[in-house]
This record gives C-alpha cells, structure tokens and sequence, in this order.
C-alpha cells in the first residue's frame, strides 16, 4: 500500500500530496498491530508477496510464526512460516547430538514462556521421532540461531526458505545418518568455525582511572533463556537485577562497571569470563535465578564460589545445569587454558579463591538483612563461569522460579532494589576492607552476626 501511494503521490504536488504520505506512515504501526491481534505477527500478505520476489530486501523486521515439526524417526522436517526469505546456513555438533541452524536476526512469534519450551520437548520426545527437542531465538545483534536436539545422528538435507503459493517458509529437513558420517561432519564444521572465527580485540581499560573494574553478569540471555517456570523467564529476571545493580555502582562514582551483555543476546560462558579478564576485573558477580520441579517449597538467595568438588548434591547439580548454557544455544564449550600450568597460576587462584571466599560471605552477610537466604546459603562447585585464575568471582541464585514466594519476589521492583542495595553495600565492604575504598564507602554495614565475616582478618 505504501510503494503505491508513493508512486501516486510522487505525481501530486503541493500540501496535499504531503498529507496523504503522513497518513500512510502513521497507518503502519496500525497495521502490525491488527496483524499481531489475529495471530499474524506481522505476516502481511502484501508484505510477504513483495519481500519474496528474487533479489528483495526487507524494509522492515524479518517474523516467523510457531513451527511446525514433521518427526519420525529416520527423517524430520522442521518448518517456520515466514514474512519473507532469509538466508540460513547449518552446521552439527557432537556430545550432544546437535544442528544449529543460523539465520539473520528474525522475530520469532511469542509463546508463552514455559509451556512454549515444554511443549516442543515433550511433543518431540512423545514421538519417538529424530528430534528430543528444539529452541530458537536470538543469538546476537542481527543473528538469530535454531538449535535442534537430535535422538540420533543426522544430517542436513536442506536448511533454507522456499515461497509457494501459501506464502514464505523455513524448511530444515533432516535425515537419519550413521555415526561415523556425523562425527566425521562435526569435526569438518569445527574446523571450518576455528577458521573463520574472528580475533576478538582486547577491552581497552585505561578508562577505569584507577578505580576497581566489576563486572556484572547477567545470566543466560538470547536463545538461552534459561529456567522458565509460570511464565518467568530467568534471562529477563536477571537483566533487570544486574541492570540496576550496575546502575547503582556506577552512580557511586567508585567503580567502572562492565556488563557482559547489555541486551537480550547470547554470551558464551568461556566469553564471559573473557571479558572479566581482558578487563583486569578486580570482581566478578554472575546473576542467575534457579528451579527445582520437585521441590516448591525450597526458597531462598544462594551465593555459589567455584571449587574443583561440590559442597553438596543440590551445589552440584546447580553447576551441571549452569554449565550447559553453551550447549542450549549450539555452542562449543571452551575454558582459557593459557599459561595454567605453572606454581605462580596455583597460587594466584588460591589467593583468588580466597578473596571469592571472603566476598561470599560478606554478601550473604548483607543480603539477609533485605531478603530470605536459603537454608544452606553458601556453597561451592566447579562453575565454568566462575574459573578466571585472578578474579575473585561469585554465582548469586537470587532465589527459585519455582517457588511461589520467590517468584513474587523476584519481578517486584521493591524487593529488586532493597536487594540491589545491599549487594552494592557488599561490594562497598569487600573493597573497603581490601584497603581500596576509603572507610565511609562502607558505611551503614549490617549489625555483626553469626555469619559476620570480618573480612580484614579473612584477607591477610
């Protein structure tokens, strides 16, 4: 509609002419709207037919409708209808059995949080078809990424959109393939990303004036949405706390701040703890929300530090599941093994460890005067988010999706920012007591207690 009254109005001069193309733009939000009320989220057919032509390109967002998925157990044919084409690639990965479907950055139609996710897994795995499960959503700026479980290996028949008369579609077609082929296919695709991957550039610091470098790490985020339970989301839960915890702590004028990610995209966990490290942070706080499906009435803020073995049972099976963040968006895990082999490493990350020690429980110390601890609040396992050699770092569980209390808890903005406050207070004490802020930075400190954790002492 408005490619036609452009061509119109380019042959009607004057006000009049200039009126008519206000109305048409004004009218577009209009439109989406109309088209996301029925369910089209955003699939004009007028839209579709004219971004599908040969050699089009979109003038707007790229949307896709929830797929269809066709699963049985030597083929699978997995397929998104689309407002217009895109161009996909695909690649497999082993330990686990994965394809990774890439795309240009695509709006995915919503569903509801968990019962979305839930859905596609236990429809895909009711089958007994080629495909456990699958997810999708968006994997960096402009790049959006499929990731298909498979219960067998498989290879890619064909990943790419196709228009018919029915409109525009994503077809990813898949076929039962033997496991020599397919880790054959997987080492070539390794390599092939190895090559191709780009340099990363090392963060430039001398901004930070002297000041002591925290980075805040939200948790999960892009494909990787996390725990999903009662329509909470943990990525979006975990944003808004390490937003406005960073927000504090810029605003206090004694730190420089650095989020791994500031939007709803991916980070890889190996690039997190590059990120804390290329920085020279002097801290590292890592935000996550946790779920247990049997056990509602296990409530409460946990403060994990990284240890070869796990405290506990529940410590342990928290890191197993952290730890599969890679996985879950079609990623190769990797650590930074450089240099870590060496007596001056082994004591550095002693020392490390020590001061993580030391901020854990000043930070428990802090948080149980505005919100509820869980019942064995500070723990250890072998986080891979947590393994930086030279930066003390901390995991926070701030508390269970799973819970009901909890839940309420964590989308108040009220409990978010008595909470916030008081791990700023934290990190306040911590530097304090390291001699890096002057004493009234730590000012109004919570009354000594049990879990008092004198942190000079601790330190020397």
């Amino acid at each position: 509609m408005r490619a036609t009254l452009a061509g119109l109005l380019g042959r009607r001069p004057g006000s009049a002419a200039r009126l008519l193309l206000a109305a048409a733009v004004s009218l577009a939000p209009i439109q989406t709207a109309l088209a996301q009320q029925h369910g089209l989220v955003g699939l004009r057919e007028a839209d579709s037919a004219a971004q599908a032509a040969p050699g089009a390109r979109p003038f707007g967002p790229i949307y896709a409708r929830p797929p269809q998925l066709d699963n049985g157990s030597e083929r699978a044919e997995l397929s998104f209808a689309l407002s217009a084409p895109v161009k996909a690639t695909s690649f497999v990965l082993a330990a686990p059995d994965r394809i990774v479907v890439e795309l240009p950055q695509v709006e995915f139609a919503a569903e509801s949080a968990d019962a979305g996710q839930a859905k596609r897994r236990h429809a895909a795995a009711a089958s007994g078809g080629l495909v456990a499960s699958y997810r999708f959503g968006l994997f960096a700026p402009g790049k959006s990424r499929i990731v298909i479980d498979l219960t067998a290996p498989a290879r890619v028949l064909r990943a790419a959109s196709v228009a018919d008369r029915s409109g525009t579609h994503l077809i990813v077609a898949l076929a039962k393939s033997d496991r020599a082929a397919f880790l054959a296919a997987a080492r070539r695709d390794q390599q092939v990303a190895e090559a191709d991957r780009p340099a990363s550039a090392p963060l430039q610091t001398a901004a930070a004036n002297g000041l002591p470098i925290v980075v805040v790490d939200p948790g999960h985020g892009g494909i990787d949405s996390g725990a999903m339970v009662h329509g909470l989301v943990e990525k979006n839960i975990v944003f808004a706390f390490a937003r406005e915890l960073a927000d504090k702590l810029r605003a206090s004028g004694h730190y420089k701040v650095i989020m791994t990610r500031d939007s709803d995209v991916f980070v890889a966990l190996g690039e997190r703890v590059k990120i804390a490290r290329d920085a020279g942070a002097s801290l590292f706080v890592s935000i996550h929300a946790d779920t247990i499906s049997d056990a509602a009435s296990v409530s409460g803020a946990t403060v994990y530090t990284c240890s070869e073995h796990a405290s506990d049972a529940e410590a342990a099976r928290t890191a197993e599941k952290e730890n599969q963040a890679d996985a879950a968006a079609g990623v190769e895990s990797k650590d930074d093994d450089s240099g870590v082999s060496d007596i001056l490493f082994d004591l550095t990350r002693q020392e490390t460890r020590t001061y993580s020690h030391v901020f854990a429980r000043t930070l428990v110390n802090y948080w149980q005067v505005a919100a509820r601890l869980n019942k064995n609040p500070e723990r250890s396992a072998g986080f891979r988010v947590l393994k930086a050699p030279d930066v003390p770092s901390v995991l926070i569980e701030l508390g269970y999706l799973s819970n009901a209390s909890d839940g309420a808890a964590l989308t108040s903005s009220k409990w978010r920012g008595a909470t916030t406050d008081k791990v700023a207070r934290a990190i306040d004490a911590f530097f304090t007591a390291k001699g890096v802020l002057p004493e009234k930075a730590a000012a109004a400190a919570p009354p000594a207690g049990p879990l008092d954790p004198t942190p000079t002492a601790a330190i020397k």
